[in-house]
């Protein structure tokens, strides 16, 4: 591991990963939209070998080793303990996907091992992504590709922006964090892909708005569903961190806040939210 994604590997062995591990069907289920995109663009074959960029509990991962079979290979790394031990788990005994412990911005990698370099939501959390990207093309062949899937802005993802809108003047939010700050919406300006992607050395580099609409809520009426849905934004993340310390009339006050923003979406069991990401594509040089 290193230093400088401490806290990153801190939070990610701590209370953001066991929300995942805790979660973990049910949040596969939500990004798998997202993944598929990302698989077709990598467009992997027979045989190639792949590494897996912050591989989570492995569903990427699972995904590309049925692609390239037998005869490829995929190595799904991840800072998270108890995502690579869910993703151990899950992983059929005959799966050319193996899952490591490891920052892949500082591992020690196979130079020229692999034909693709993918992730699915895992590349925007490096404190120092140039220098992260630069390390990982060293494991690509020269010709190898890069695909992968991450957020735009969070004021493009509603699953962020209306709880956000809902809660103010109920909590006090933090500080909005410097955009190009390590977080889940750090690469949602398309120039500052472009820039990390070209000074870390990469070539041919596309980027495309992906936008699909995900179950972020279910229950057996709509209402159920709508509950759901606020349950689920007040205990993972940003706003769960907002209410920790609030009184209990603070917090019923934000329920029903968040609430309301939720029950104007689309879905009849369910709450339909719109995601909002970037397919990027690029190549490692031949020379």
């Amino acid at each position: 591991m290193t230093e400088q994604n401490a806290y990153q590997v801190a939070d990610w062995n701590g209370q953001s990963g066991e929300y995942w591990v805790a979660n973990q069907a049910r949040l596969d289920a939500m990004m798998a939209v997202f993944g598929q995109a990302a698989i077709e663009a990598a467009a992997p074959v027979t045989g190639e070998r792949v590494l897996d960029v912050g591989c989570g509990a492995g569903a990427s991962s699972l995904d590309l080793a049925a692609r390239v079979g037998a005869g490829g290979y995929v190595l799904g790394v991840d800072i998270s303990e108890p995502l690579i031990g869910r993703a151990r788990a899950l992983a059929p005994q005959d799966t050319p996907a193996l899952f490591r412990v490891a920052d892949a911005s500082g591992a020690e990698l196979p130079e020229g091992a692999f034909d693709i370099l993918f992730s699915r939501f895992g590349v925007m959390f490096f404190d120092d992504p140039t220098g992260a990207f630069a390390h990982m093309r060293r494991a690509l062949r020269p010709g190898g590709r890069v695909a992968f899937v991450c957020w735009r802005g969070a004021v493009e993802n509603d699953w962020v922006r209306l709880p956000m809108v809902a809660l103010k003047g109920i909590v006090p939010l933090t500080t909005p964090p410097d955009p190009e700050a390590p977080g889940p919406f750090s690469f949602g300006d398309r120039a500052r892909v472009t820039r990390i992607l070209t000074a870390a050395g990469f070539t041919d580099i596309a980027i495309a708005p992906f936008d699909a609409s995900i179950t972020f809520g279910e229950g057996e009426t709509r209402d159920a569903a709508i509950d759901d849905t606020v349950k689920r934004v007040l205990e993972g993340g940003p706003l769960s961190r907002a209410l920790a310390d609030q009184p209990d009339d603070i917090r019923a006050h934000a329920w029903a806040a968040v609430r309301a923003a939720f029950a104007g979406l689309p879905g009849e069991r369910s709450v339909m939210i719109n995601g909002a990401a970037w397919i990027v594509m690029a190549r490692n040089p031949r020379n």
